[in-house]
């Protein structure tokens, strides 16, 4: 029977005891809660398009809660890159910083975003941040929480769906099992999949089981766009002269060759108009996926995105970059003549023609 909501742990990068102890602290603690089922992959960020750890987590269907060592919004369009798409489930833990305010009503929420053109499946994702808290317990309240909240939900809908207590008991009632005996004391967190009570597997019998995937493959670097940001405007695609960056068939930019990123130039991020790429691995929080507003707040994107005290803009930070990327590979340094200016900026205003009044009547059809 399908669990009510699953739980995946996405491994920190390095073998750093007290993480790898705060990821078991958990795993330990959500093997004995009912109606949950847990998953441990390798860090979300390093997975592979291909690979068994993305596989897994393309298979779960229904809500999921993702726990990782990456900024909320980091985490969340890292899935969604990887087809792994849903809403943004609202989580309590929160880094201290985290201001909670809707960036695209404070600025710029008149524009068109990639977003508002998706189908998006009627489903939540949680992203939590291990960083925010250095014990287990919090995350362990917070995935409780969103379980009966999740669960009540479906209760309230009539309580005959899979993984309510009135559908269990039907389960029960129709195929009855013998298989509810108590676990031996002790079995469970030796094995992480022994037989518990019918508290503590889910309900249908079967044992608590922890799902751990391995996965070979070494640290990755490259964009990440947020499409509840992106406006499509392709100055991405001008700026990067490493193919990093493509269009789908609906002329949507997207990463289209992820591993011919230049690991460490975070550069396309600070070029940006809407503050839509992320590098979830940089130190700077802005380009790593930190909750900041849009860049039509009245900030200085310069002191924003980590740059020097010498008076530089964005684009010309990012142009040192990339220059700095290309001499790396042996091509030639471009300065700010190529894929810096904006791609509308200068456009002479001219008047309307018979191809614009015929845009606007097929418009009004709303074929």
């Amino acid at each position: 029977m399908a669990k009510r909501i699953a739980v995946v742990v996405s491994q920190g990068q390095s073998q750093n005891p007290a993480k790898r102890g705060l990821e078991e602290d958990i795993v330990t603690a959500l093997i004995m809660e009912p109606g949950i089922e847990v998953t441990v992959i390798p860090h979300l960020y390093d997975l592979k398009a291909d690979g068994t750890g993305m596989l897994a987590l393309q298979s779960i269907k229904g809500n999921l809660i993702v726990l990782s060592w990456l900024y909320e919004r980091g985490a969340h369009w890292v899935l969604d890159r990887n087809g792994i798409h849903g809403h943004v489930g609202q989580t309590l833990i929160k880094p201290e910083d985290d201001d909670d305010e809707d960036d695209l009503e404070v600025a710029g929420g008149d524009k068109d975003r990639v977003i508002q053109h998706r189908n998006i499946p009627n489903r939540l994702i949680y992203c939590i941040d291990l960083r925010v808290h250095g014990t287990a317990q919090p995350y362990i309240d917070e995935i409780k929480r969103i379980a009966n909240e999740n669960d009540k939900k479906l209760v309230q809908l009539g309580g005959w769906f899979e993984g309510t207590p009135r559908q269990r008991q039907l389960d029960r009632f129709a195929k009855p099992t013998n298989s509810t005996s108590l676990a031996v004391e002790g079995s469970r967190l030796e094995t992480s999949n022994a037989h518990a009570s019918d508290d503590s597997n889910n309900g249908n019998g079967k044992p608590v089981e922890v799902i751990r995937i391995e996965e070979n493959g070494g640290r990755r670097w490259y964009p990440v766009i947020d499409y509840s940001r992106c406006t499509n405007c392709m100055e991405c695609i001008d700026f990067c002269l490493f193919g990093v960056y493509g269009v789908d068939k609906a002329e949507t930019i997207l990463v289209e060759q992820a591993d011919n990123c230049r690991k460490g130039c975070p550069a396309c991020s600070r070029v940006c108009p809407e503050n839509a790429i992320m590098f979830p691995q940089h130190k700077t929080p802005a380009i790593a996926g930190a909750a900041v507003g849009l860049v039509g707040l009245k900030i200085d994107l310069s002191k924003l995105f980590g740059a020097p005290e010498d008076g530089k803009s964005a684009e010309e930070i990012a142009a040192l970059e990339r220059d700095e990327h290309l001499v790396m590979a042996g091509r030639d340094a471009v300065g700010m003549t190529v894929g810096v200016r904006k791609r509308q900026a200068g456009k002479p205003d001219e008047p309307r023609d018979e191809l614009d009044d015929l845009i606007d009547g097929l418009d009004e059809l709303d074929i």
